[in-house]
């Protein structure tokens, strides 16, 4: 992918990304949070949701998703360290790309 994201920065609750292009994309955290590529996440939204599944402490203090860090993994993507402590996806450029919508 050659476009690539000259800012990004926190407004209210999503993530707000100037690419090299021009356009200017927000991600709503909640959006990003449940597009997480990770192996775990993928592997959860394949399973049918557990009704009676009830959340652990973690989420239960975490509340709605918030990114507490966001470094770069190279050229091509960051890793998002969560709120709720899950850090394990690596969200490309192109995920974040095709994730952000019109932050007019």
């Amino acid at each position: 992918m050659s476009i690539k994201p000259l800012s990004l920065k926190r407004e209210g609750e999503r993530l707000v990304i100037e690419w090299s292009d021009g356009f200017r994309g927000a991600i709503p955290f909640r959006k990003l949070r449940d597009a997480c590529p990770c192996a775990t996440c993928n592997e959860k939204r394949l399973q049918p949701p557990n009704p009676l599944q009830i959340l652990s402490d973690a989420e239960l203090r975490a509340g709605s998703p918030q990114p507490v860090a966001m470094p770069s993994r190279g050229a091509y993507a960051y890793q998002i360290v969560w709120n709720d402590g899950h850090d394990t996806g690596i969200f490309t450029l192109t995920l974040l790309r095709k994730l952000s919508e019109s932050a007019s």
